[in-house]
């Protein structure tokens, strides 16, 4: 029996109203412990920075996928997040050469894979892997935030990050909806409404 490998997965961005739901996916390599990985929330902006390029120098392997607003509004936000779950394993698993023999999914459901995967609720603050695919996750989509807040100042989203505040809400009603914005939240649905009229 050779190594076993275990991939951590975990998403960011499944509560804004804007921009993609992102997953990250990470094999650590036991010979290449990395130190300080906690869950992405708990960290300041330049640790996730710093974490992040150290995981993808020692970590076995790492993938990251995400689904787009448009496709989150056309399969709804769960099964979207599943679908970046699933590509940031798949571009894990190229860099791998193979599928990792299971998967730790944060959470309590798992997306649809062909090898064994075991949904833990609170699982970046229990799993390293965890903890390092949602560092992957959250600093690719906080990155993908500041280039949309470079082509869309107006809405502020290098503040919030799309997420539902209320400076969001005010930019909203003020500018209307960008082609970012996932049109089947309901925030973002009342504002094309009035817009409309």
């Amino acid at each position: 029996m050779g190594l076993i490998w275990v991939c951590g997965v975990d998403e960011a961005g499944r509560g804004p109203l804007a921009g993609a739901v992102v997953a990250g996916a990470v094999v650590l390599d036991p010979d290449h412990p990395i130190e300080g990985l906690k869950d992405s929330k708990t960290l300041s902006a330049s640790r996730r920075e710093f974490l992040f390029e150290q995981i993808q120098l020692k970590a076995k392997a790492w993938g990251i996928g995400e689904a787009s607003a448009a496709e989150i509004d056309e399969i709804n936000i769960l099964q979207a997040t599943m679908l970046a779950m699933r590509r940031a394993i798949e571009d894990l698993t190229t860099r791998l050469g193979a599928w990792p023999d299971k998967a730790l999914i944060d959470g309590n459901r798992c997306p649809n894979l062909p090898i064994e995967a075991e949904a833990i609720v609170k699982g970046d603050t229990k799993e390293p892997a965890i903890s390092a695919a949602s560092i992957l996750a959250k600093v690719t989509r906080d990155r993908q935030m500041m280039q949309l807040h470079e082509r869309h100042p107006e809405y502020g989203f290098a503040k919030h990050m799309g997420y539902p505040t209320a400076a969001h809400f005010a930019a909203l009603q003020q500018f209307g909806v960008c082609q970012e914005h996932r049109r089947s939240f309901s925030p973002v649905r009342k504002v094309l409404v009035l817009h409309s009229r």
